[in-house]
Formats: C-alpha cells, structure tokens, sequence
C-alpha cells in the first residue's frame, strides 16, 4: 500500500464513535448553562441586578448585558485555546475547556445574591461569566475540528450537525429542569434557591465529560501535520502525501469574517427564537413563567428534529442549499410568526407549530453549519479559524440578541423588533452563503 494511501487512511470505528461522544458532551454542558441562564434570566435578574426602585425592564437589561459580556469573551477564548489547540492536539484543550467550563458553570450556582452581599453579587456574577465564556470559547472549534476530522469521508456533514444536535438537548435540558422547578416550587422558593439547581448539575455534567475525553484519541488529521512538522521519515515517503497549508494572516482573517456572515442568520434567529423568547414573552406580552418556558421546549424539539436530518442531507447535496433552505425560511416566515405570538386569542396549538417550524428552520442552518465551517480552515489554523468565526458571530449576533432586543423595545415599544432582528441577520447571510462553492462537501479536508 502506498504512503499516501496510508496517512489517509480512515480513523477506525471506535475512535470516530469516541471522538462524537467527547466532542458532543462538552457542547452540551456549553449550551445547557447558557440555556439555563436564559430561562432564568427574569430571576436571575431579581437575584443579582434588582437595586431599590429598579424596573423588571431594566433589571432583565442588565442580565442581559452580563449575558452578552460573556458572549464577547466567547473570541478571546477562542484565540487563546484555538492557538493552543492547533500547537500541541485537540484533545489536551478540550480536557482544559471542560475543566474550566464546568467549574464556572457549578460556581455560579454557589454565589451569594444582592440581598446577601449588595453590589459585589453582580460583580461575581459577571466575572464567573466571562471565566464561563472564556471557556466555552475554546470548546466549538476543538470540538467541531474532533469530529469533522474523525468523520469518515462523506459523512463530515452528520458527524458536525451532533454539535447542532448537542446544542438542542443542551437547551432542551435546561428547559425542562428549569420547567420542572417551575412546576415543582412555588415562585419564593424558586426565586431563594430552586434557580441554584440546574447550574450545581454541571458538576456532575463535568466529570463524565472528562472521563470521556481523557479517553480521546488525538485526530488523524493533526497527527498527519505533527509529522509533517516534525520530520518523522514515513510522512515524508510520498511527497504528495501531505500538502500541510499555512494561510497568511489576511487569508485566514478574510476566511473568518466570510464564516461570521455565513453564520450571522444561525447565531441571530437561534438565540432570538430558542433562547431569548421567554424573557420576551414574560416581560412584553404577558406571558406566564410556565408558558413562556413550553412555548421556548417546542421552538427547541423543532431545532433538535432538523438538525442531524441537515447534516445528512448536507452530505448528498451540498451544504449551500441546505442552509439556504433554512435562511429563507426565518426571511420569509419571522414577521407571520412573531405576530401568531403576539395576538392575545390565537390558538395554542397554532401558536405551537408556530415556534416549531421558527427551530426547525433554525436546524437547517445548524445541521451543516459545523461541517461549512470546517472545510473553510486546514488543519493548522482549524481550532482558531473556525473557532474564532463562531465565537464572533455568537458574541455579536447571539449574545447581544436579548440585549439589543429587550432595549430597542423599550426605546420604540415596538414588539416586531425581534422579527426584524432576525430578518436582517438572514439576508446577510444568504448573501454569503450564495458565494459558497457546490462541491466543498465532496473534497478532502486541507492539511
């Protein structure tokens, strides 16, 4: 057998299975506390920003500003874990992600209120959130680049839609612990101590996600560049073997900024309709705590439904139309949607199917989104680039999402803005998914 056919040989069953698992469980603890806090933001409000005289507007504004603080530390972590993680492996970063992740997730379950400590709770409270989101900014691009690089070939498309997938089962998670309490405790007791709950889990989250990756390989596609770089002899047999790709700064900044438009439409229409909609019903339409956290399960059980379906699909026909297919949808169908929402005697099941079909169009866009982005990067800038793409267009268009929504609401009184949030998001990026090459999912991963 050839050398070329050798460094290019598939990893073996066992080790792709594995890499899904470790990769999939640290996403899942990722997006089940960002959900969590979420949901919970009205109470976390009251707990941690709720000075004398202070409105429930403006109380929810200032969660929302922490929310999004962190979401901005989300690319510092990137860079940071993304440059350490295409040095020395994917697995080692991941092992610290997780360490790190889950930590800061238990700890703000730990923290002492307003009522206890005054100014200093918000404070702590903020700091642990950017500690959380410096970690959860390492976690994407080192898990995506474990999966999509253990992926056999033709199948990148569903093995990176299990991040989409595992960001589902992370809110829906979130969302049903959270309307359990609900359900479980009166509002006092849910307000003095049921919200610590659901972020005291991760603890345990935690400990099975390193478990799991302490038994990770390290990819074959970073083995492949480590022996490149290295010298070692049996990469080197065939020349062609290994072509190891290194962009030059302003090739892998253009490359980010064309997968941030690409994923603006994602990032925006995922937080607006799966987590920023209870706050919004809660606090603009009246909603109850319990409907507003059922309207947010179904929107998600649609997201979920879609996603790993995408990714297959993805893999046949390409990721463009598939992703297309979801941007147009949101384009078309958010203003008709919000408005079911939005009036006070429409039916519930309408309403339901309503915010169903808002995740399912969200899940066309989430299913082939890891795998776009991977093929975007090779293999020594993989962790950074699309790490850093990700992270910047969550902090941008999905953690300011409940900021920028909830204070355009209450400067204009205008209950459309989520729509129109969403909707403008999109059309930017059909424009840069329309420059996406038909044939990007049938080519090797670059080195």
């Amino acid at each position: 057998m050839a050398i070329s056919q050798q460094v290019r040989s598939p990893a073996s069953a066992s080790s792709a299975r594995r890499a899904l698992l470790a990769g999939s469980v640290g996403n899942f603890i990722e997006w089940y506390e960002f959900g969590v806090y979420g949901f919970l933001a009205t109470i976390m409000a009251s707990n941690f920003f709720s000075a004398g005289g202070a409105s429930d507007l403006e109380s929810l504004t200032k969660t929302y500003a922490s929310f999004a603080l962190a979401f901005f530390f989300r690319p510092v972590g990137a860079a940071m874990f993304g440059r350490i993680g295409d040095r020395i492996g994917r697995r080692p970063t991941l092992i610290m992600v997780v360490l790190m992740m889950s930590g800061a997730t238990t700890l703000i379950g730990l923290l002492p209120t307003y009522a206890t400590i005054g100014v200093a709770a918000p404070i702590m409270l903020t700091l642990v959130r950017i500690l959380q989101g410096l970690s959860a900014g390492g976690e994407f691009g080192g898990a995506v680049s474990v999966m999509t690089e253990f992926a056999p070939r033709g199948r990148r498309g569903l093995y990176g839609s299990w991040q989409s997938f595992t960001v589902a089962l992370g809110l829906l998670t979130a969302a049903g612990i959270t309307a359990t309490l609900a359900t479980a405790l009166s509002p006092e007791q849910l307000e003095a101590w049921g919200w610590r709950v659901p972020f005291l889990l991760a603890l345990p989250m935690g400990l099975v996600a390193l478990w799991l990756r302490l038994r990770l390989d390290e990819t074959p596609s970073f083995q492949r560049v480590e022996q490149s770089i290295s010298g070692t002899p049996a990469a080197f047999a065939d020349a062609a073997a290994i072509a190891v790709t290194r962009p030059s700064r302003s090739e892998l900044t253009n490359a980010i900024f064309i997968g941030i438009g690409r994923l603006m439409g994602w990032s925006a229409a995922g937080y607006t309709f799966l987590v920023v909609l209870p706050g919004y019903l809660v606090t603009s339409l009246d909603a109850s705590f319990q409907q507003a956290l059922l309207v947010t399960v179904l929107a998600n059980v649609g997201f979920a439904v879609t996603i790993l379906p995408a990714g297959l699909l993805s893999d046949h026909i390409g990721r463009r139309p598939v992703m297309m297919a979801g941007v147009l949808l949101i384009l078309v169908l958010a203003l008709p949607l919000l408005n079911l929402l939005q009036a006070p005697d429409g039916s519930l099941l309408i309403k339901g199917l309503a915010v169903f079909l808002a995740g399912a169009a969200v899940g066309l866009m989430a299913g082939p989104g890891p795998a776009m982005l991977s093929e975007m990067f090779p293999t020594t800038v993989r962790y950074t680039g699309l790490g850093l793409a990700y992270s910047l267009s969550n902090a941008v268009f999905s953690g300011s999402a409940g900021l920028i929504i909830t204070e355009l609401i209450k400067h204009t009184s205008n209950l459309d803005i989520p729509a129109y949030y969403v909707m403008i998001t999109c059309a930017v990026s059909a424009l840069a998914l329309s420059t996406l090459r038909g044939n990007d999912h049938q080519r090797d991963l670059r080195d």
